[in-house]
């Protein structure tokens, strides 16, 4: 006798064993998750199999756990449905924890090593003691990991033992390997855990003085904008009677117009856009917010997908991955690779393959167009005025127009 479970999916007979009363939810959330017609019943075929296995096994509901999902994977009765099976399986465990179905396990924490014990030590300073960003805390934390390594090995880790030459030689073996920006942030982490070292005591002197400076030319190289023109034959290009193609241009869109960074975009929420206002509100870096203006064409992009591309979900991000598990994008490379692909989809060849060239043309656009430096900090949301002066290197003759004329004029 067939078992239809959500009207499509068809067992040869109805569920058994002891997850049997949560195979149609399963399959419900499968569907929402927005898998292909043909992965919801493989997956909810397995999730059957597998409950019938328990039952076959007399495992009850709160003894199931991931050492049952191991003993019925290697089973030779079920090669027809391996492949891709380990994460089927682990998908279905995941759903039934969260409905608070099956017990969630207690992994046994793994020892640390002496270099982690200090790194995660360091991390919880970062984090509480000086409230810092986990993007912050994320490029800090494996300078310090190979520091620690580079003087102390795999042995116990002695702070005390430290000696400024100790810190010189690291510097000076790893700073030539790195480019300028990743060399500067090597020594802002090593100063940052010394100052951390002699706060909680474990050096009696200021170890970061150290720590040598990075040779830094200001404004050294010149930013790499697309060009205007690519730029526009970039949203021409996309194909907006598709779902993926509406997103991909309303993001586009936001880089363009707004100059948004990657992970400016990933985080935006419904609830950030202001409709009746006309504006956007902008998570940005060190999670300062500001508002902006939202222009007519981006809003009427971002319409046009939520009302005809976007995809149904839980999640109060605006822009979904395309593929199941439909989610917000996880980080700011998935805007990078969705720029790198619609590049090469249209042939442009651009300065780079990221978002941030669209910042750029953006602060570009408003130099030819006289703006201050001021004012395209202000657009750009720069904390630090010293960030807006890469711009004068990028076009001499506009700079000529906004110089103000020598006083008494030339001589």
């Amino acid at each position: 006798m067939k078992f239809i479970i959500d009207d499509e999916v068809v067992l040869s007979r109805p569920p058994e064993g002891p997850l049997a009363a949560h195979i149609t939810t399963f399959a419900k959330w499968v569907s929402e998750q927005g898998y292909a017609r043909r992965s919801r019943h493989r997956q909810v075929l397995l999730a059957a199999r597998f409950s019938r296995w328990l039952g076959q096994h007399a495992v009850s509901v709160r003894s199931v756990s991931s050492e049952h999902q191991a003993q019925y994977l290697p089973s030779p009765r079920h090669v027809q449905i391996r492949s891709g099976a380990a994460a089927a399986l682990g998908q279905f465990m995941d759903f039934l924890r969260r409905q608070g179905v099956v017990p969630i396990e207690k992994i046994p924490l793994r020892r640390l090593i002496p270099i982690e014990q200090v790194v995660q030590a360091f991390e919880h300073y970062l984090r509480n003691e000086r409230a810092l960003s986990d993007a912050t805390v994320v490029n800090y934390v494996p300078f310090v990991c190979k520091f620690l390594a580079d003087r102390f090995g795999d042995g116990p880790v002695m702070l005390s033992r430290l000696r400024a030459g100790d810190i010189v030689r690291f510097v000076r073996r790893q700073a030539p390997r790195l480019h300028l920006k990743r060399a500067k942030l090597l020594t802002t982490a090593l100063r940052s855990f010394l100052h951390y070292a002699l706060y909680c005591g474990e050096v009696t002197c200021d170890l970061a003085a150290a720590v040598p400076t990075v040779a830094n030319w200001s404004m050294t190289s010149i930013p790499r904008a697309i060009p205007a023109e690519a730029a526009h034959r970039l949203l021409a290009s996309i194909n907006r009677r598709t779902a993926t193609g509406r997103r991909d241009y309303a993001i586009l869109l936001l880089l363009a117009r707004l100059g948004l960074r990657a992970g400016e975009v990933v985080r935006l929420e419904l609830e950030d856009i202001d409709w009746d206002a006309g504006s956007v509100s902008v998570q940005g870096k060190g999670d300062q917010r500001s508002v902006l203006p939202l222009s007519a064409d981006v809003g009427a992009a971002i319409t046009a997908y939520l009302r005809h591309g976007r995809p149904r979900s839980n999640s109060r991000r605006i822009f979904l991955r395309t593929k199941a598990p439909i989610r917000g994008f996880l980080g700011s490379q998935a805007i990078a690779s969705l720029v790198r692909h619609n590049l090469a989809r249209a042939g442009i060849q651009a300065p780079t393959y990221g978002a941030h060239q669209f910042r750029h043309a953006l602060a570009t656009e408003m130099l030819h167009h006289s703006a201050s430096l001021a004012e395209i900090g202000e657009v750009l949301r720069h904390r630090n005025p010293e960030t807006t002066k890469i711009y004068t290197k990028v076009d001499l003759d506009s700079l000529r127009a906004l110089a103000l004329p020598w006083p008494g004029g030339v001589r």
